[in-house]
């Protein structure tokens, strides 16, 4: 790219090619608390942009006549939000709302074209995502720190390069495609996900299995008899039991970290509490960021566990879950189920993700919440013969094997996007 495409944002403004960018309001006029409703202006934080995008569905709204009283933080359609507190480095682009704006808080700065005949905003954001600006933003932000942060004067230093219009354009088109397919894969996933879990809740909460006829059980008239240890009426032939029934549950341990050759990114694949922060919307993992040699094995005692293991994060958060696509083993921070007792994987999958509220409320310490094996394996699950869920299983396997093969498509897609981000941004890989 030529030098004379390169400005500092305070360059931008000064050019009218950009509009000033506001970030949210600070102190006092903050929204808090009882200002927020169920419904009205979405008030996005930085969690709110996540995968390149703003979620608008699990945000916090404001009344439109609170969000009038405030002095800044107005984004409309078209807008490029970037992260610079808390979480720094995210963007996305304010998609179509049916709302005159959203509101932002202080951890998210809005960025308004204004000649858009030289800057594109979707080229703008994908340049935020490139790995100089990045760490560029980074290193001004103080990141890695517990208080990282840039505000709207320290951004005015940030460099923007830009090739001409119809390059910028072009760059755009490519990886937008590539993002819509991506989030195309994810929105059929969702939909596949609501099914399955739809179907278990009715076979396995609603008791509406298949009778020996095809018939929903209850519905169809099906036998049901008072448990006294569960409280409840449940099918004939069910009974109490506990999560450790279902599967052998499994802890992880941590090789010293002093010693290097305990660790290879080739080497048998080691899950951590944060590479599945990181695979958050997905149901199946393969490996993380590193992985442990034979030696880091042998050091740690590692277990490891089959592929099909439902992993499940025990502390720091607690909650986080996925199913192993190949052998993996894990740090201290997980119980992970082996499906070792004739139950299937669906079935382990949802009984321990429906378990997970009673999980959380059985945990305990000061620092941070963990569940412990012993009272793990001992919460009570109303348990089903082995059969039904063999029969379960059957029914969403289909769904779970699309399922994965989107992820897979996904990730994919996801590589070959960042590699030409890389590609485009430097001028290495031209569009025609």
């Amino acid at each position: 790219m030529n030098d004379k495409n390169k400005f500092s944002v305070a360059e931008l403004i000064k050019n009218n090619i950009i509009e000033k960018p506001y970030d949210g309001n600070h102190g006092a006029i903050h929204p808090k608390g009882d200002d927020f409703i169920d419904s009205g202006i979405p008030f996005i934080m930085a969690s709110d942009v996540e995968n390149g995008r703003v979620d608008l569905k699990n945000c916090k709204f404001i009344s439109k006549k609170q969000a009038d009283s405030l002095r800044k933080g107005f984004a409309v359609e078209g807008d490029v939000l970037l992260t610079h507190k808390a979480s720094i480095g995210r963007t996305a682009v304010v998609p179509h709302i049916d709302f005159p704006y959203i509101m932002l808080t202080p951890q998210v700065t809005y960025y308004r074209i204004k000649n858009k005949k030289v800057l594109n905003n979707l080229y703008l954001k994908y340049y935020f995502d490139s790995r100089p600006f990045q760490e560029v933003l980074g290193a001004m932000a103080g990141a890695g720190s517990t208080r990282a942060y840039l505000g709207i004067v320290g951004q005015q230093d940030l460099p923007i390069e830009f090739p001409d219009i119809s390059t910028q354009q072009k760059i755009a088109a490519v990886l937008s495609a590539l993002d819509a397919k991506i989030e195309l894969n994810q929105r059929i996933n969702a939909e596949l996900e609501s099914m399955a879990k739809t179907l278990y809740d009715y076979w396995f909460v609603q008791f509406e299995f298949p009778n020996e006829k095809g018939k929903p059980y209850k519905s169809a008239g099906g036998k049901m008899v008072w448990n006294e240890e569960l409280k409840r009426d449940v099918p004939a032939g069910w009974e109490k039991g506990v999560l450790l029934d279902i599967g052998t549950i499994t802890g992880g341990s941590t090789p010293s970290r002093e010693v290097e050759e305990y660790f290879n990114v080739n080497g048998m694949a080691w899950i951590t509490p944060k590479d599945l922060s990181l695979n958050t919307g997905n149901k199946f993992i393969t490996k993380g960021e590193t992985g442990v040699s034979e030696k880091g094995l042998k050091s740690a005692s590692l277990n490891i566990m089959p592929k099909g293991t439902i992993l499940l994060s025990s502390r720091a958060p607690i909650g986080y879950m996925a199913i192993s696509r190949e052998e993996v083993t894990t740090t201290q921070g997980f119980k992970s189920f082996v499906p070792d007792k004739g139950y299937s994987i669906p079935y382990i999958y949802y009984t321990v993700k429906n378990a997970i509220p009673t999980i959380i409320n059985h945990s305990s310490g000061s620092t941070f919440k963990e569940i412990s094996s012993s009272v793990l394996k001992e919460i009570s699950i109303c348990l089903p013969p082995v059969s039904v869920t063999e029969n379960f299983g059957k029914t969403v396997n289909a769904i779970f094997e699309r399922q994965n093969i989107l992820e897979l498509e996904s990730q994919t897609l996801t590589e070959v996007r960042d590699w030409l981000l890389s590609m485009l941004m430097n001028g290495q890989v031209k569009v025609s």
